[in-house]
């Protein structure tokens, strides 16, 4: 268990954290991947292009910074691995998930209506009746 800067606080599944289980150094790369849904190892090659480039002061700078404030991901912050692929999407792409959201809140209603419908025919009252007489 991870102590938290503030103790009420539940940790935030939106938020970009240091990522120690798949990191290297210590974890901005694999933090910045999780967090954007890119490759992990594209990012670090990309990483590693810009050092080479002549962006090294500023990426060693931004990543000391970025290594330094961020706070490691809780490892219980999602109880189930779709979880965890949930809220990715849900930083990736919102719109998508919720669409999806939708689409299986309309999936259930559909389903419920059915339900609803058939226990309220008079089919299933006559079965029920039916069945009633039988136990007697």
């Amino acid at each position: 268990m991870m102590a938290y800067k503030y103790q009420n606080e539940p940790p935030k599944y939106n938020k970009l954290y240091l990522d120690k289980k798949n990191a290297k150094f210590s974890g901005v790369c694999a933090g910045i991947a999780d967090y954007t849904g890119l490759d992990i190892g594209i990012l670090r090659i990309l990483t590693i292009l810009l050092f080479f480039m002549g962006a090294a002061p500023f990426l060693i700078v931004a990543y000391v910074i970025m290594a330094w404030i961020l706070e490691p991901k809780p490892g219980d912050l999602f109880e189930s691995k779709e979880e965890d692929e949930f809220w990715r999407d849900v930083r990736i792409k919102p719109k998508t998930t919720i669409r999806d959201v939708r689409h299986k809140f309309r999936e259930i209603e559909r389903r419920l209506r059915s339900a609803e419908a058939h226990v309220t025919s008079k089919e299933y009252s006559l079965k029920r009746e039916i069945d009633d007489l039988k136990n007697k």
